[in-house]
């Protein structure tokens, strides 16, 4: 990124590296979703897909399908007042999307890659009663499960955005962590 190019070079092998990162971020906070949504496995579909992907399956409308009917899950856990459990699908949701990461150096992409580990984690702090000690422990996980690849990629975007309430917080935490910790 240190040269201003508009892209970034990436990799199949790299995107599935970023794929499963956010998968293995993702998937604790499923019990978290299905505690309250038993019989809804569409988070847990998108993380099954995005897995399959990161093993070396294609890329395909279904893994985006299932990104999109996670969403879903999403929404209607919110509109239920299951605040934790929409955080939750939404960290499926993420892990899907991780596939689609894109070679444009724009901070945006750093959703993308971490994203999945911030909606989980702010899963974790509802969950836990607000207590953003709870999303802090899910952090440190998720920065110990990022190896120097995931890093790599990481570090050609542009640091991660502002805004995006407690969950680009979040994302923020994480993305300074990861650069600074790999350094």
């Amino acid at each position: 990124m240190a040269d201003g190019s508009t892209t970034v070079e990436l990799s199949l092998a790299e995107l599935r590296e970023v794929a499963g990162y956010a998968v293995a971020c993702a998937r604790p906070a499923l019990v978290i979703f299905e505690r309250e949504r038993l019989d809804d496995q569409r988070p847990r579909d998108a993380i099954d897909a995005a897995q399959a992907f990161a093993d070396g399956a294609e890329r395909t409308k279904a893994l985006r399908d299932n990104a999109w009917a996670a969403q879903r899950a999403a929404s209607q856990a919110r509109d239920a007042g299951q605040a934790a459990a929409a955080e939750a699908a939404r960290a499926g949701l993420a892990a899907a999307g991780a596939a689609f990461l894109h070679p444009l150096a724009k901070a945006t992409q750093v959703k993308h890659i971490l994203g999945a580990a911030a909606h989980a984690a702010r899963a974790f702090e509802l969950s836990a009663g607000d207590d953003p000690a709870a999303g802090a422990d899910h952090l440190a996980r998720a920065r110990s499960l990022a190896d120097p690849a995931v890093v790599e990629v990481l570090r050609r975007y542009p640091p991660a955005p502002r805004g995006g309430g407690r969950v680009g917080e979040l994302i923020r935490q994480l993305d300074a962590s990861l650069r600074s910790a790999f350094g």
